[in-house]
């Protein structure tokens, strides 16, 4: 990205895809930084050839408090009404742009848009930022972060510079972890990185949610079928559906789609892993993988998406989703 800018070759839009959680918002911000701070000046190679600068200067703390005036960041907005993060970005943040981008640069430098998260604007933002990219202005930079780059339109993936971004080795993970989270033991952090599937991100997500735990009880309930232990499934989405446990709530589904998921290709591969995160993993995976074919696992994971995402949406009971979503995997393991 360095060496775009040293060559002059800098494009008007840049997409940063990759798992969530592996550090494509910091990279994109950290990239601002660094052009903002050398507004009006030549950027050369140097033996020091990264993208920091100094973190006391004007520029690294007016981005960090959201002050830069050439700076504009898009995301899903809050939604008063309900109290939350609207479920998309709409038309009139995407709008925003137009009007950011119509300004003449505080600063004499780049005028620089991050929109975080831009899968998730709908259809109408979504066709407002493409005729952005179809008519670019000078010297204005979009930077799109996206954990799911195929639900952009093609038009707009097409008139981006693509940097995909891999998700990060466990074993580093593991080391940033425990640096965070001090007081987790060695053998938790590593079962917590696995989880990640090489997200930073995600592993905070779970340790704070208690995510071994979780995935732990999804196992035992599963080990169960074809006879669901009804009164232990109960209590466990009895926990989940507390007024406190949002956050609980949203792991469990988002383990239960990833055990599904593991499900689904080892029914098509045949292949089943020899590590185990929890005790009784490889036997869930074994059992479900060998009682419907691979096409059937994978048409029930997106309608599990579905039903999640209509229950956050439309703010419905949140234990009747989990019931319903452990007899569904039960119907279709008998």
């Amino acid at each position: 990205m360095r060496q775009l800018v040293e060559s002059g070759r800098l494009p008007h839009a840049i997409l940063l895809s990759g798992p969530r959680g592996i550090g494509k918002a910091t990279l994109a911000f950290r990239f601002a930084r660094f052009l903002l701070a050398n507004a009006g000046h030549s950027i050369t190679a140097a033996a020091e050839g990264g993208l920091a600068i100094d973190p006391e200067s004007g520029t690294f703390h007016r981005v960090a408090a959201g002050g830069h005036a050439d700076l504009l960041t898009v995301e899903r907005a809050y939604d008063p009404r309900r109290r939350r993060l609207r479920a998309e970005i709409v038309v009139d943040d995407a709008r925003e742009i137009t009007g950011f981008f119509r300004l003449t640069a505080a600063e004499g430098g780049w005028r620089i848009v991050i929109v975080d998260g831009a899968e998730e604007m709908n259809r109408s933002a979504a066709n407002a930022l493409l005729k952005i990219l179809e008519e670019p202005p000078r010297q204005a930079l979009l930077l799109l972060i996206s954990h799911s780059p195929g639900l952009l339109l093609p038009t707009i993936r097409s008139r981006c510079r693509r940097f995909p971004l891999d998700p990060l080795a466990r074993a580093l993970v593991t080391r940033r972890l425990r640096h965070y989270r001090p007081e987790l033991g060695q053998s938790e952090a590593e079962g917590l990185a696995a989880l990640s599937e090489g997200s930073i991100g995600r592993a905070l997500d779970l340790a704070e949610a208690g995510g071994l735990g979780l995935y732990r009880s999804v196992l035992e309930i599963l080990l169960q079928i074809p006879r669901l232990d009804v009164l232990r499934l109960h209590a466990f989405a009895d926990q989940l559906a507390r007024a406190d446990a949002e956050d609980a709530y949203r792991v469990g589904g988002e383990l239960l789609l990833q055990l599904l998921s593991r499900i689904t290709v080892c029914s098509a591969r045949g292949q089943f892993g020899a590590d185990e995160i929890i005790a009784g993993e490889n036997e869930v995976i074994r059992r479900f993988a060998d009682r419907a074919d691979p096409a059937r696992w994978a048409t029930l994971r997106g309608e599990i998406v579905g039903r999640l995402a209509s229950t956050d949406q439309l703010n419905l009971d949140r234990k009747q989703a989990m019931l319903g979503i452990f007899f569904a995997i039960e119907d279709l393991a008998r």
